[in-house]
């Protein structure tokens, strides 16, 4: 069965500019923006954020983040 969950915790899923959002509270990185949360500049990737970043919205790991598709995004 598959429901986009497959995708969670893949890095390197979201690309360049691909988005991503958190499993727990819906909360979607978008690389054009960044993280102001974390200081972390617009146009930086979900693939190069620092280890220990998490969701500036509920503080769940990377892992508990899925691409979005690009009909999703």
């Amino acid at each position: 069965m598959s429901g986009g969950f497959e995708n969670f915790g893949k890095r390197e899923e979201a690309g360049v500019d691909g988005k991503m959002e958190c499993g727990i509270c819906w909360h979607v990185y978008d690389p054009a923006e960044g993280d102001p949360v974390w200081q972390i500049e617009p146009g930086t990737p979900f693939a190069d954020l620092p280890e220990d970043w998490r969701c500036p919205n509920c503080d769940a790991l990377q892992s508990k983040f899925m691409a979005l598709g690009a009909e999703n995004a």
